[in-house]
């Protein structure tokens, strides 16, 4: 996990847990986390293969321009990283563990973003772990969605989370995420979180001619120009 705000929800989520596997939906309070609630969501996965967003945040709808409520989640990821998605919501239900998906989102006019998605597998009323609550945050230069909406996603990695040791309390005065036309730095690694199952490597199912395809290459392209341009400046 890369942003501070994936550390505080899973912290967050952590607590709720209170002994238990998993914490149930009803025990999130939207006060304790209010200023991240516009980037937050909670996802029906009774069918992992179908999940459905059953309530999703204001900036977030905004994000893909138009009302997540009652659509389905994987209706905006490319076909490869759905049936990827598919599979790993169902393994972390069944293993009651957070999941931390990295993804590059592209605009209909190939403007690019890297996004950081974090679920977390909570109860309904008690029963199984069949909900997950949510969150997205952008890793990179939001601009080019200025004006514009996400119409693809790519999965890039995924990362199943457990802990080694107890969570720090959490901080109700949280900073409000930045606003769109800020950039936000990832933040390091925190030490309370381990990684168990690590699957970062790109998926590669991409016809020719592909236009995420050839998006994510010129992505990868300026990343490399800005981290050669790091290391000149430094050296």
């Amino acid at each position: 996990m890369k942003h501070k705000n994936s550390h505080l929800l899973v912290g967050y989520w952590s607590r709720l847990r209170n002994g238990r596997d998993v914490p149930d939906q009803t025990d999130i309070d939207p006060r304790q986390i209010k200023r991240l609630l516009s980037y937050t969501f909670i996802l029906d996965c009774e069918n992992p293969s179908r999940p459905v967003y059953r309530l999703a945040g204001t900036a977030l709808c905004e994000r893909f321009g138009f009302e997540l409520k009652g659509t389905g989640f994987l209706a905006h990821w490319e076909s490869q990283s759905g049936l990827s998605l598919a599979s790993l919501l169902h393994q972390s239900l069944k293993l009651r563990q957070p999941v931390c998906l990295s993804s590059i989102a592209a605009t209909a006019d190939n403007g690019m973003v890297e996004l950081e998605t974090i679920l977390t597998p909570v109860s309904f009323n008690g029963g199984e772990p069949k909900r997950f609550f949510g969150l997205v945050q952008m890793l990179s230069d939001p601009t080019p969605l200025l004006g514009r909406a996400i119409a693809y996603e790519r999965l890039i990695a995924s990362q199943l989370i457990q802990e080694d040791e107890p969570l720090p309390s959490y901080d109700q005065n949280l900073p409000p995420p930045p606003p769109p036309a800020m950039f936000q730095k990832a933040h390091p690694k925190a030490p309370y979180l381990r990684l168990v199952i690590n699957q970062d490597h790109p998926i590669s199912a991409f016809g020719a001619g592909d236009l995420l395809q050839k998006m994510f290459e010129a992505f990868s392209r300026l990343r490399g120009v800005a981290n050669s341009q790091d290391i000149s400046r430094i050296s």
